[in-house]
């Protein structure tokens, strides 16, 4: 039976961090689906369609993961995937409070769904999509810290040349 472990979130964009701890994972499970979460509050930069597609071409090289999206409980799209994994990445202690606080609530409402966390990589410590996407949106110079496809993807929608 194949080890199965979800790698959820808003992936607005997924940055090189996302794919280091993406890689780490692979290293546990036999697969790893990264769910883009469709999340009506949050007014995301690019579509969940252009999340997906991004997430995919970056991932091109890695056979063992699959791209979808998601909405609603998190614990009943991993039960309909047949995974009892979910995979969070941590960066600073601030993470820590609101990803325990979501882990106890997803064993809460499934007992058979855990939650691993994993920090990432030091040299992607400090990057966040947030980040990123603000950096991006002055033309300040992003390359390595998200995938080159990542890179031209925000150049384009800030109307910057490439």
């Amino acid at each position: 039976m194949a080890r199965i472990a979800i790698y959820p979130g808003s992936f607005d964009p997924i940055t090189n961090g996302h794919m280091s701890l993406l890689r780490r994972a692979l290293i546990l499970f036999d697969q790893v689906i990264v769910a883009v979460a469709i999340n009506s509050t949050k007014k995301p930069l690019f579509t969940v369609q252009e999340r997906i597609e991004l997430i995919r071409e970056a991932t091109a090289e890695l056979p063992t993961v699959v791209v979808d999206s998601f909405s609603g409980l998190l614990v009943e799209y991993a039960a309909k995937k047949q995974a009892n994994v979910l995979i969070r990445g941590m960066r600073a202690l601030s993470d820590f409070e609101y990803e325990f606080q979501m882990a106890l609530m997803n064993r809460r409402l499934d007992r058979t769904i855990e939650s691993i966390f994993m920090m990432t990589d030091y040299k992607w410590f400090y990057i966040s999509s947030t980040i990123i996407k603000e950096a991006a949106s002055l033309n300040g110079d992003i390359h390595g810290l998200v995938p080159e496809n990542v890179c031209r993807a925000l150049k384009q929608k800030f109307g910057y040349a490439l």
